[in-house]
Formats: C-alpha cells, structure tokens, sequence
C-alpha cells in the first residue's frame, strides 16, 4: 500500500511559531510540561487503551474504569506525582470516573463548608481514598430547585443525632456519580429540622457503605441508574439512585462551617458569612468552562485534520481533488469553531484568576463583587457548554459520513460531553440567574451605586444607549475597539429594553415569566461579551513567538464576527450597526478565513493532544498512518470485512 503524509505540506505553510503557541495555550511553559509529560505517559500505557471501548458491555465498560483509575492511584504513589500531574493523568485517562466527582465535588464541598475539624479528619481519609466520596445533591424531583429538595436531616436531642429520611419517592437522590456501585460516602443535601422548625437545604456527610464489604448500611437503599446516552461515553460512569430509611448520623457530620445545631438542638448561624459557600460553585463552575475548551479543540482538531485530507470534487483531469477544508462553506462553520475554541481557553484562564480573587475576599469578608462573579460563572457555564455541545455535533457533520463511525470519536465525545448543558445547573436557568443580576444593575444606575466587573460597561449607559458604529471599511472591523463598542451596545441595549417591558408588567414576577425567552437572549449577549473582552484582553497582552499575536489577533476577530453575523438581527434591530456595516463585517469575515486557512492545521497542533487522546482514525497526527493505523484498529477489532472499505475511503 502506498501511504503518503498528507499533513505534512499543511504543516509547512504555517506562517507562526507552532511551539510558541503550545506554550499559549497551555498557559504556561511549566503547564505544558506537566500536560505534555501526562499525555504521553497515558498514551505509552497500554493500562489505557480505550480504542475497543465503545463495543463493551456496561459491565466490561464499568470494570475497565475500576482498573484504570486503580492504576493511576499506583502510578501516582509509584512515580511521586504531584497534585497537578496527578489531576492531569487523571484527565487524559479520558474516562468519566467515580473519581471525577470524588476529587471534583465530594473534597471540594468539604472544604468549603467543612470547619477545620472536619476538613482535618475527612479530607486526610479522602486524600489518601481510604473513602470514596460523592455529591448527592439532586433528587428525582428536584434538580436546579435546590431550594425545593424533600431528603430530611431531623436532629435528635436524645441521642445527639440527624436522622436523614427520604419521605417521598421523589426524594431519592438520582443521577450522582460514583454513587451507584463505588461510594462509600456522600455528601448529602437534605432539609434541616430542629425542633419542628425548617432551617433549609444543608450539607451532610454520611456513610453509605460498609469499608469492610462495601454493603449498603442498614436503611440504606443504593443503586445503579442505569444505561445513558451514547456508545461507551458517560456510561463508564455508575451514576445513582439512593434512598433513606431513617438512618442515624452523628451530629459532627453536619457540615458546620456556616451553620451549625448545638447539643441542645439550637440552630446557630457562624461568624463566618453564608456567602462562602458560593466559592465551591465557583470553583466548579469554572472547572466546567476550561473543560469546555478540552472538549471542543478536541474535536475541531478531529474535523480540521480530516477536512485537510479529506478531497471530493474539483478534478476535472483526473488529477486530486479539492480538499474539502479549501471549500467556504466548511471554512465558515469550521474556523469559528477553531476561534471558539481559543476563546474558552482564555476565558477559562480568566476564570481561574477571579475565582481565586473572589476566594481571598470572602475570607476578607468582601462580597461586594459576589453576586458579579456568580453571574460570570453561571453565564459562562452555561454559555461555553452550549456552545461546545453544538460545536462537537458540527464537527461530527463536517467529517460527513464518517464522522457518524464511533471509531472517529465525535460520537463517543458528543455522548460524553453533552451532560455539561445540564448539571451544575440547567443552561437555561442559569441564563435567568445572569438577566435577573442583570437587571438589578440597571434598576441601580443613577443611584450612585457602581457597577463592577464585567457589567462595568453599563455605567456609560447614555453613551451606549446613543453611540453608533463608526465602521467605513471592512478593515475598520478589525479594530478591537469597534468590535468592542457594537458587543457593549447590544448587549445593554437588549438588557435595558427587558428592563422597560418588564416595569410595564403588573409585578415583578409577572414581568420576569413573560420576558424571560428575551431576557435569556440579553444574558447571552452579556456572556458572548465577556469572552470577547477577554479575547482581546489577551490578544493585547505580551505574547512571543513568531506570528502567534497575529493568528490570535485573526481568530478573535473571527470568534466576534461570526457571532456578529449569527445574531445579525440583535445588532440591526438594536441600532448598534447599520446593514452596510454588516455587510462589511461579513467581507472581513471571509479575508479572514482566507488568513487563517495556510494555518489551520498548525493551529490545531498547537493544542498538543496525543492520537490516544484524540482517539479518532480520522486525525492521526501523522496523517501518513492513516491507512495502516485504520486498518489495525479494524482488524484489532475483530471486522475484518471493513479492512478494504477504510483503504478505499481513505487512500490518495
């Protein structure tokens, strides 16, 4: 068989220094040693060979996840990882893991709503996973209404005791991960009850199963929920269903940073304030925003890849057709993937420094910027993981048919990645979290009351009430200022014009129910421009390497602009630009496609992902191996008839 390397002149037209922008992405030099180092030691490991994964049994599945997270636990203890290499090995294992929510969500809720005691004696246990934890928040009834959980905590004076009850049916806690076969602890949400009166929602650590047979304690009802969505995919995970039946707990195990019930049974407010348990969302939040970008280059890097190989058409004497990622209309729902992509990862980045910010004013008992924060996490989660689950399904139609094959992993991605649009809070709700935040700021302006942080923009409401686009020539859109000032205007525009139909409503209530599809649209126009400032914040910064300032300058202007043409009707109607000045941004968007093209390829190197990482026949690193690595896979595999289908399909 001939095999010829068809990246190869791809990555010879690069117009920037590749091994720069590795380092940009990452974050850092230090970063991309730690991930670059992982990838590779997961890769060389045949402990994590998952190519074979999406043809096994729920069983086969399950336990191959046991012995690879086994297995990391060795190596970490083998190899002297440290906390950071640990948690990338962790991550391209490439595999939803109990141990996702036990280092995730079970140790970060404990510290932050455990007191020191707690965080001493529980944390040491879960660090070194002498117990395996979870988080049991959401019931069969109850998901984004915390507030409306039915799991009770009645506290017992004469024994000094919680007694955790699921009175309903609709109480079972339902969907947790780890819970269904591993956990032997969660952390649970359950209604607090003393003295027959109701203190709300609070946290509990209680045990579930025996650490000497790992059986379910006595009143305790546990299970597996069953197969998920997709081929291999989340189903790597036993996520649960459990039920109470009176179980006792001491009273220590109520999580008692905030809150705490005394001896007596008197219910006590801590000196420290009830905001802290903000930060854990926060955290998590954020978590779910850099994952976005994982998950989304990952795919893009699939799509280009094969787009670049891939040829149909064009041929007119016999000779190679057009590669298909030459063609526009792949170019134009392609490259703002790519862009996207880049732009979550600086957001993401951006996110990890204001949680980190926002955690040194809680403890310094500043909340003035709390309820900014929780709007720019619940906005951005909602905005990234939306947009990441929509791109993964694009890039699979964009590889055509093939893209539809589990072995070119977009499926299996897709499957995996799509959970994201939900937990840790439905898109939507979260979405009328950010407009109600955002209306309370404009109900503000003019009171002398400042906004702060990404809605600092709205105290130059008369400016951007009355400014209009001063753009003359498609160049004039690659001006950050101007892409800044229509992003700033929509969005407030959108904001105050919710803001004036809702004061028409009889009530506040009233207003909010009958607006809320519009005000789900002013709260995306708020998130899209915060990951465009911060694009731009970046693309402004001190950046080395030859080139890599302006291929970032390039994508950003084709994240903003794209977004641009795809709520055209948003800035038309709103006044920020007229119809010619559209049209000139739409003429600028293609120039720029036309930049980015040489450079595509290299720009997906640049994410630095293995072939065991990216898990796709479709976008080898070597493209020369294409055929030959196809065809192992398929006779690995045991389908042997499909041998001459793949050396047909992919050979040139």
């Amino acid at each position: 068989m001939e095999v010829v390397d068809h990246l190869a002149h791809e990555r010879k037209k690069a117009q920037f220094d590749v091994e720069a922008m590795k380092i940009v992405w990452a974050g850092s030099r230090q970063a991309f040693e730690v991930a670059d180092r992982m990838a590779r030691l997961a890769a060389s490991d045949p402990v994590f060979r998952k190519d074979n994964r999406t043809m096994l049994s729920r069983k086969e599945l399950f336990r191959n996840t046991l012995r690879k997270a086994a297995h990391i636990l060795n190596q970490v203890v083998k190899l002297g990882l440290s906390e950071e290499e640990a948690s990338k090995l962790r991550f391209f294992m490439d595999e939803p893991a109990y141990t996702d929510l036990h280092w995730g969500m079970f140790i970060p809720a404990i510290k932050g709503l455990g007191t020191e005691e707690q965080q001493e004696k529980w944390l040491t246990l879960a660090s070194k996973m002498h117990i395996i934890g979870c988080y049991a928040q959401t019931e069969l009834g109850h998901g984004s209404n915390v507030q409306g959980l039915e799991t009770t905590a009645t506290f017992d004076p004469t024994s000094d005791e919680f007694i955790i009850h699921s009175p309903t049916l609709t109480s079972s806690k339902w969907w947790p991960g780890g819970l269904g076969k591993v956990s032997t602890h969660a952390v649970v949400y359950a209604r607090l009850i003393t003295n027959g009166k109701d203190h709300g929602v609070h946290g509990f650590i209680v045990q579930l199963r025996s650490l000497d047979d790992h059986l379910p304690l006595p009143g305790i009802t546990v299970g597996d929920v069953g197969m998920k969505f997709g081929n291999g995919a989340y189903n790597t995970m036993d996520n649960g269903v459990l039920r109470f039946n009176n179980v006792r707990i001491p009273r220590s195990q109520m999580l008692m940073r905030v809150s705490r019930v005394t001896r007596e049974g008197k219910y006590l407010k801590s000196d420290i304030p009830r905001q802290l348990v903000y930060g854990t969302m926060v955290y998590v939040r954020q978590t779910i925003v850099s994952d976005a970008s994982c998950a989304l280059s990952r795919a893009v890097c699939i799509a280009i890849r094969y787009s670049a190989v891939r040829r149909q058409f064009g041929s007119q004497d016999g000779g190679l057709e057009t590669q298909v990622i030459d063609y526009k209309t792949q170019q134009s729902r392609l490259f703002p993937l790519l862009a996207s992509a880049y732009a979550f990862r600086f957001v993401g980045e951006w996110l990890k420094w204001l949680y980190k910010d926002v955690t040194q004013r809680l403890q310094a008992n500043e909340f003035e910027t709390l309820p900014e924060v929780h709007a720019c996490t619940a906005g951005l989660k909602s905005l990234t993981t939306t947009a990441t689950a929509d791109g993964i399904e694009e890039c699979r139609k964009l590889c055509g048919g093939h893209g539809y094959l589990c072995s070119s992993g977009l499926p299996e991605l897709f499957a995996v990645y799509v959970p994201a649009c939900t937990y840790e809070g439905d898109n939507t709700v979260l979405l009328l979290q950010v407009a109600k935040i955002l209306m309370k700021t404009i109900s503000q302006l003019g009171s002398g009351k400042l906004s702060v942080g990404t809605t600092a923009y709205m105290q130059r409401a008369e400016q951007l009430m009355q400014c209009t686009s001063d753009v003359c020539s498609a160049e004039d859109w690659l001006k950050p200022s101007v892409i800044l000032e229509a992003f700033e205007a929509r969005a407030f525009r959108l904001a105050v014009s919710c803001a004036q139909n809702i004061s028409k409503a009889p009530n506040l209530e009233e207003g909010f129910l009958e607006l809320s599809a519009e005000l789900t649209e002013a709260a995306i126009a708020h998130c899209q421009l915060i990951v465009v400032s911060k694009f731009i914040d970046n693309v402004q910064g001190d950046i080395d390497g030859m080139g890599v300032k302006e291929q970032l300058h390039a994508l950003c202007c084709i994240y903003a602009l794209s977004l641009l043409h795809k709520h055209l009707g948003e800035f038309l109607s709103t006044g920020c630009i007229t119809p010619e000045q559209a049209a000139l941004a739409n003429e600028q968007l293609r120039s720029l496609y036309t930049k980015v093209r040489p450079n595509a390829v290299a720009l997906v190197d640049a994410f630095n992902y293995t072939d065991h990482y990216l898990g796709s026949v479709l976008a080898f690193a070597e493209a020369a191996t294409y055929e030959i690595k196809a065809l192992k896979m398929e006779v690995a595999r045991g389908e042997q008839h499909h041998q001459k289908n793949w050396y047909v399909i992919l050979r040139k």
